[in-house]
């Protein structure tokens, strides 16, 4: 009988394939059939920082608005209960979700800063939340903050959560960092981060040069997206003191393989999802079987980080010397298939 079960912060769960953020978590039916269609645990869609900053201002806007004009001014405030924040809502969310499923529900909190909005990490621990996936979604544009100042505001946001919250909390960051070894491990070693999630996806904007306008593009990912993370992790295989999930490009079961031979706990999905259906999930994981079955593994967790760059043959083929060897198999290739007949 072959084993798919996996570990990924403590949690066991029974195979590696989380649901992803996207459109299909963002409802309880959703949510609902996304446990139906063989998900391990779901991941919810971001509460953003400015989602909560917004509300916050808007709040005290009009519960302020007039008050030095006469002193009626205080008759006239609205019963703000009546309509339910964002934040609220998300919350709620949580609660009925974990009254439906029995798979964990892991909630995203989306900032960049040292602001109130950290409070709701612990709202969302009492509101059921399983775990909480942190996403430090932030393109940094000011030129006055450099890269060790804009790393350790991270950290120290990361430190704020755990402190707050006794769940686990994962971490998803982008690739872009200069040293991106180092700044994933004193996530999990300084900020205390149980996961570690590679990368997330920025989506760039595009120009409309119709309307000469600003407008914003996404495309859903490819498999090849996945080879960064891939390498990373392999990287970083028992050198990092966190679990390590792999998102983006997961769309076939030979994904899955070579991501958990590249020593991932779990992987992410929500592309393949999305354009081929929740039927996805369980077509995957029988090629995974059959790959098992045909090559003779019994269970996930004996491959995982079979091929990191500490159990391969030639741990260079990670680095500069996997660089050198590409340029030179393409050049070798093109002129063997230009070559004057």
């Amino acid at each position: 009988m072959l084993d798919l079960s996996t570990n990924y912060m403590g949690f066991r769960l029974d195979h590696p394939v989380i649901a992803s953020a996207s459109p299909l978590s963002n409802s309880l039916d959703g949510i609902r059939r996304l446990e139906d269609a063989g998900a391990a645990a779901i991941t919810l869609e971001s509460l953003f920082e400015e989602q909560i900053d917004l509300e916050a201002e808007l709040l005290d806007h009009y519960l302020t608005y007039g008050t030095n004009s006469f002193s009626e001014a205080l008759n006239y405030f609205p019963e703000h209960e009546v309509m339910p924040s964002r934040g609220e809502e998300y919350l709620e969310r949580i609660r009925k979700a974990k009254e439906v499923v029995n798979i964990p529900v892991i909630a995203s909190l989306n900032g960049t800063t040292e602001g109130g909005w950290l409070a709701y990490a612990q709202k969302m621990e009492e509101a059921g939340a399983s775990a909480i996936e942190l996403n430090l979604y932030n393109l940094p544009t000011d030129i006055r903050y450099s890269a060790a100042a804009i790393e350790e505001r991270y950290i120290q946001i990361v430190k704020r959560v755990k402190h707050s919250t006794s769940i686990p909390v994962a971490v998803k960051v982008s690739p872009f960092f200069s040293a991106p070894a180092n700044i994933l491990w004193r996530l999990a070693r300084d900020g205390g981060a149980n996961g570690l999630v590679l990368f997330n996806r920025f989506y760039q904007p595009d120009l409309d040069l119709e309307t000469m306008s600003v407008v914003a593009r996404l495309d859903l990912s490819h498999s090849f997206e996945m080879r960064l993370p891939m390498t990373w992790i392999a990287i970083l295989h028992n050198k990092v003191p966190a679990d390590f999930a792999l998102t983006s490009g997961i769309h076939t079961g030979q994904d899955i393989l070579k991501a958990m031979m590249a020593g991932a706990k779990v992987v992410l999905v929500a592309s393949e999802l999305l354009k081929s259906g929740l039927k996805r999930i369980r077509e995957i994981l029988q090629e995974v079987r059959e790959w098992m079955n045909e090559h003779e593994y019994v269970s996930i967790r004996q491959m995982q980080g079979s091929m990191s760059q500490s159990n391969v043959a030639d741990p260079q083929a990670f680095e500069r010397a996997n660089y050198m060897k590409v340029l030179h198999s393409f050049r070798t290739n093109f002129n063997s298939a230009n070559k004057p007949s």
